[in-house]
């Protein structure tokens, strides 16, 4: 399994692409309290993890998890509202993910312009 590679964003909130179920440990070993997965399932395809599986994963690692799915190509100010709201209830550090970590860092760029 390859090392996630984890952005920071803020010192409270990172972006990663993809993960594993597998991954979970390797993020809460970082400290992150909490996963929002902003992609949704089977997307492309059927060989990315379910967000059951993952959420699993987080939930057996004590982390706790989120699924926000949005588009690949446009994310809506309404949506970028709801990660404000899961941003602002969520324990820290939160690590946002997607496929390639692109749309999970817009999303929380546009959160963070409301405030």
């Amino acid at each position: 399994m390859y090392e996630l590679p984890i952005r920071m964003l803020t010192d409270s909130v990172g972006a990663a692409p993809q993960m594993e179920p597998e991954h979970v440990a390797q993020v809460a070993a970082a400290g992150f309290r909490s996963i929002v997965n902003n992609r949704p399932d089977f997307e492309y395809d059927t060989d990315q993890p379910t967000h059951a599986a993952i959420q699993a994963a987080a939930e057996a690692a004590g982390l706790t998890y989120r699924f926000l799915p949005v588009g690949p190509s446009h994310q809506t100010p309404e949506e970028a509202e709801q990660l404000a709201r899961l941003l602002d209830e969520l324990p820290r550090p939160v690590l946002l993910f997607c496929r390639s970590g692109t749309r999970s860092t817009r999303l929380f760029l546009m959160a963070r312009e409301l405030g």
